[in-house]
């Protein structure tokens, strides 16, 4: 636990845009967890960091009219104070700047990835 006793959660999304049966999720439980009052970040590595780029949110969701779209879960777990970070040298793999991605979004280096898995009491991969 945090200093504050807060509980600090940590998940890591790797997959993007060409996995988008894999995308919600992260999103939902980091929303979750906030509501439960605990200190939450998504890190966004590899190809996670195309889930961010602006627009497509509005295109990820569900074949057909069941579902929300990946919009819906960014947005719930922004407004529950989900951080949302993301690595420099997974933009430069996809061929992204941080003025591609939406709002909210900030850079942090491994070292500081590092520091921040090994404060969390949980750390989870998507």
């Amino acid at each position: 636990m945090s200093d504050n006793d807060q509980a600090v959660v940590l998940y890591v999304m790797t997959h993007g845009v060409d996995e988008p049966k894999r995308c919600a999720t992260p999103f939902y439980l980091a929303a979750a967890a906030a509501a439960m009052d605990a200190d939450v970040s998504i890190y966004f590595t590899m190809n996670g960091p195309t889930l961010l780029q602006r627009g497509v949110g509005r295109r990820i969701g569900p074949k057909g009219e069941r579902g929300e779209k990946l919009d819906h879960f960014i947005g719930q777990a922004l407004d529950c104070g989900v951080k949302l970070l993301v690595c420099q040298p997974s933009l430069d793999l996809n061929d992204l700047a941080l003025d591609d991605l939406i709002e909210g979004v900030r850079m942090i280096g491994g070292a500081a990835f590092n520091d921040m898995a090994i404060e969390a009491d949980t750390v989870i991969s998507f």
